[in-house]
């Protein structure tokens, strides 16, 4: 099947952007987009290749080693060629490639089951050490596969790796140069000082310090090193990859010391899940985990490709950064009647999940980001549950991509369907607030585990009452009767009276989280926490002005008039007096001022087990605190999950405490 046209144009584009990716971060030490992003890119390129094999060139990137000599630098013929790793992304891509080794193992008259080796993949630069009969003679970078860049004189400088092993040896290794994550803010910071321009991360720094004609600039950067393979051995070569790992360590070379043996691709899997979430507890970058039949023997067997080692594979870890395309931008509806566009995306892995759907904020973002439909952009979760836009690729537009505007008219909004800015906001509304849409996740939200939480009352639930006509508005829920319930379509007997249940046991709830279920704009658990605690009852809440709602501290001059212009409305005002004839709404119990977190200033980030973030965010508020979005130098402490992301890494800049879930709920005393 000959490749259409469009597909051929985006293999170009895809060829072209990835080369230019690669010369400025093997060649120039700098990253114009991340790792991962690149790596989504060439993804891509391997999946269409694979499609189309009759676009395959041999000058592909899939096809070559990245990188060459800089001019600067003498130039060094490997004696062993330097191979690139093929890349696996997920369970199936290395279950693939178990698969494909056991295969080729079999054809070559070996049936006997391979183990593994499994170890850290170092982000740092490769480099290629010789020493004859002990004594270090040349370190050289892997440039182009064949000829790379002689480095001795900086590599001398770097502390970790020996001049003379402990035995008189000739050796061929290989390994990684590093810069430590400590090191590299460090770093970071004193150019900032010096007016310097910031390496882009801790790769690119250690690349830029050994590819340097002035060894001075090395032996003044916390580098170091990993070796993990033997090339060339003078004495009994090693029968197993672990094997070479003990040699390297006798021999007084550096060696990583989280690898093991695996007997089964089972085992490789566990390593590398564990390592996804432990990764960010060591002091260097590891982006994966490099496996590599255990036998030398079998190694011999398997052989290479063109490119690389059949024999073994490089593990990526969950891309926190992906590249996707988006095939189109619509609108959802928020319950304030708020029109926040939404992109549809080619669907992507990323952090873990596939992601189809991405937030664009709104209409100034679309704007200042230039997002086009058709757009290849680079899509980001690190660690949050909503993915976002990072950027968009604009070499890789076609001219076919769509500009997109914000429309005048939605049929989820009410009334005719007009669509409004909102004066001094980026945000647009519906200009009839109400309609269908919008009131159905305002009840979905009444009755959600913010607000009533009531037991079993979720959104399917919600749709199904209002599209039968029995509810309409949040009281309507307190109306329903057994009789209407047993008669929908999923419901029995137990079942209704369940939900009956549940309803009459949500009758008494807390004046914070009865003002959340309202949907009052710009009013979430914080602030209406803050609110409940000031005023104490709902009845002096309606009474007072936007001025005393401005004192609260907390609570600003925007919100003030969103509360004011709710509690105004005539309509709300009936809504209230309908609702109290079915709530008891009671005041929220005070902080217990002796023991908890008064005075406390603190950030949450990452995905927790037993909270979602909201939920961390209202108990440190109930327990007296104050929560911030950003980390700062007044920030008390940080609670951190899984895939913590930036914000940990500013607390540990700042030298800020860490606290983990557990400590937090011990804490609470949770």
């Amino acid at each position: 099947m000959a490749a259409p046209k469009d597909i051929q144009t985006r293999v170009t584009k895809l060829r072209r952007a990835i080369r230019e990716y690669r010369t400025l971060q093997h060649e120039k030490d700098e990253s114009p987009i991340s790792p991962e992003a690149l790596d989504s890119l060439k993804r891509e390129l391997t999946a269409l290749e694979t499609t189309y094999p009759e676009l395959v060139k041999k000058n592909s990137p899939t096809q070559r080693v990245a990188g060459k000599p800089l001019p600067e630098l003498t130039k060094t013929t490997h004696v062993i060629p330097q191979w690139s790793l093929d890349d696996a992304f997920d369970e199936g891509d290395i279950r693939a490639f178990d698969e494909r080794v056991r295969r080729g193992l079999e054809k070559a008259g070996d049936f006997r089951k391979p183990s593994y080796a499994a170890e850290l993949k170092i982000d740092g630069l490769h480099v290629i050490l010789t020493y004859v009969r002990g004594e270090l003679v040349l370190a050289a970078t892997r440039g182009d596969g064949i000829v790379g860049e002689d480095i001795t004189h900086t590599v001398r400088m770097i502390e970790s790796i020996p001049e003379t092993l402990t035995r008189k040896v000739d050796l061929i290794v290989e390994g990684e140069i590093y810069l430590t994550k400590s090191g590299f803010k460090v770093l970071n910071t004193r150019r900032k000082k010096e007016g310097q321009p910031e390496f882009a991360n801790p790769r690119n720094a250690a690349a830029g310090s050994v590819r340097q004609l002035d060894p001075a600039v090395a032996k003044s950067r916390p580098l170091a090193a990993f070796l993990y393979d033997v090339e060339r051995y003078s004495e009994e070569f090693p029968e197993m990859q672990t094997d070479e790992l003990a040699l390297l360590k006798k021999l007084g070379l550096p060696v990583n010391r989280h690898s093991i043996h695996a007997d089964s691709i089972d085992e490789v899997i566990a390593f590398w899940k564990t390592w996804n979430t432990r990764r960010d507890k060591e002091d260097y970058l590891i982006d994966g985990v490099v496996v590599k039949v255990e036998k030398r023997e079998q190694q011999e067997r398997l052989g290479h490709t063109g490119k690389g080692p059949r024999f073994a594979i490089a593990l990526k870890f969950a891309a926190e950064q992906v590249t996707t395309v988006i095939q189109d931008i619509g609108l959802q509806i928020g319950r304030t009647g708020k029109l926040t566009p939404v992109a549809h995306l080619s669907p992507v892995s990323v952090a873990g999940t596939t992601v189809s759907r991405a937030t664009l904020h709104n209409e100034d973002f679309i704007t200042e980001k230039d997002i086009r439909i058709g757009d290849t952009v680079i899509l980001q979760k690190a660690g949050d549950i909503i993915p976002e836009i990072v950027e968009v690729l604009p070499e890789l537009r076609t001219g076919k991509e769509k500009r997109w505007k914000f429309p005048t008219h939605s049929p989820m909004c009410g009334g005719d369907g007009a669509i409004e800015r909102v004066p001094g906001e980026a945000a647009h509304r519906c200009k009839v607030r109400g309609s269908y849409a919008e009131q159905e996740l305002r009840i979905a939200h009444f009755v959600g585990k913010q607000a009533l939480d009531v037991d079993g009352f979720g959104k399917k639930t919600v749709s199904l009452l209002m599209q039968h006509q029995l509810v309409s508005e949040y009281d309507d829920i307190f109306d329903l009767t057994y009789d209407e319930l047993v008669a929908l379509p999923g419901f029995k007997d137990l079942s209704a009276q369940n939900l009956l249940n549940a309803i009459d046991h949500a009758k008494t709830v807390s004046l914070d989280r009865f003002l959340v279920g309202m949907s009052i704009d710009h009013v979430g658990e914080e602030t209406a926490l803050l609110l409940a605690r000031y005023f104490n009852t709902l009845h002096r809440l309606a009474q007072v002005d936007a001025n005393d709602l401005a004192e609260v501290k907390g609570v600003g001059e925007i919100v003030a008039k969103s509360v004011r212009k709710w509690f105004k409305d005539e309509a709300n005002k009936a809504l209230l007096e309908r609702l109290q004839k079915h709530l008891k709404v009671e005041r929220v119990a005070m902080p217990d001022r002796d023991g908890e977190l008064e005075g406390e200033t603190w950030v949450v980030t990452g995905t927790l087990m037993k909270f979602s973030r909201d939920e961390a965010k209202a108990a440190i508020t109930r327990a007296g605190g104050t929560v911030s979005g950003m980390v700062s130098g007044k920030t008390s402490f940080v609670l951190a999950g899984e895939n913590a992301g930036s914000k940990l890494d500013k607390a540990q800049e700042l030298r800020v405490p860490v606290v983990s879930e557990v400590e937090f709920r011990k804490r609470l005393g949770l």
